[in-house]
């Protein structure tokens, strides 16, 4: 049944900005562009042109915060210098909402990688006070992103369980990545419709699409730097259907094409978003 559209204090249709696009963006905002996002580490501690450039964007512009090192899974303890350096660019740039993966990236030393969780119990306890201890610092509730993964070392429950069990004890937000479930559905051989049925609406800040590398017939790697496949323009068609019409993003980190090849893409999010408003008008909120 469809269900009511997700309301949104930065718009409906985003593109994750990179520094590549900086001068384009700057010269013309197109329309197709309701809101951007930026991983804060990549412009925390810029100077310059740079800091300048992003200052006229953010100042113009809706954004969100995508984070990369927060590590939220890790052995270590939280870095609560940087969480409160994330709060002050937040204030300084507007930042609508912060969200971060749902794994971990450092323990003895940092790994530059995203590594899963275990889908634990012991997992659990220990992610859950970690993310209600970053929103009491920042102040403000957080989006937790579903990651791609491509193992699952002591697996007790299933990736659902876990990820809506953290949801729901942390009071969190749920960044939804519609690729990351179509990759870790062919990875792992589940049905990527029925993960997403299992999703909590109300949970739902944002989605995120992407491109994907084939590796093989049963091994795709989230890579960010290729177009959207029809797959996965099909399920975030069926997230919609299930979900409502919530905010979306375009991630693009690789093989950056121009601005105007990107807004197709972006074309196509707001064509299926506006195909389910105008089937079911009257589930609209205000």
């Amino acid at each position: 049944m469809m269900r009511a559209t997700q309301n949104s204090a930065f718009g409906m249709v985003g593109l994750g900005l990179r520094r590549e696009m900086l001068d384009e963006l700057l010269a013309h905002t197109p329309k197709q562009i309701d809101f951007m996002e930026v991983a804060p580490e990549n412009w925390l501690k810029l100077g310059g042109r740079f800091k300048k450039q992003f200052k006229t964007l953010t100042d113009a512009n809706n954004f969100v915060c995508h984070g990369l090192s927060l590590s939220i899974g890790s052995p270590e303890p939280l870095d609560i210098e940087f969480v409160k350096s994330l709060k002050t660019f937040f204030d300084q740039h507007n930042i609508k909402l912060f969200s971060e993966h749902l794994s971990y990236c450092s323990g003895k030393g940092h790994m530059y990688d995203l590594m899963p969780i275990p889908f634990t119990e012991d997992a659990i306890a220990h992610v859950v006070p970690r993310i209600k201890q970053v929103q009491d610092i920042l102040a403000r509730q957080i989006a937790i992103e579903n990651v791609s993964y491509y193992a699952a070392p002591g697996q007790q429950l299933s990736e659902l369980e876990f990820t809506n069990t953290i949801l729901e004890q942390a009071d969190c937000k749920l960044l939804l990545d519609v690729n990351n479930i179509y990759v870790n559905s062919i990875n792992h051989d589940y049905n990527a419709e029925a993960f997403l049925l299992g999703l909590p609406s109300k949970r739902i800040a944002y989605g995120h699409v992407a491109g994907h590398y084939n590796e093989a017939d049963d091994l795709i790697v989230d890579t960010h730097g290729a177009d959207v496949i029809d797959p996965v323009w099909d399920l975030l068609d069926k997230a919609y259907q299930a979900h409502g019409v919530f905010p979306t993003l375009l991630e693009r980190d690789f093989n950056i094409p121009s601005i105007n090849t990107l807004t197709k893409e972006l074309d196509i999010i707001h064509d299926l978003q506006n195909k389910q408003l105008c089937a079911s008008p009257t589930q609209q909120l205000a």
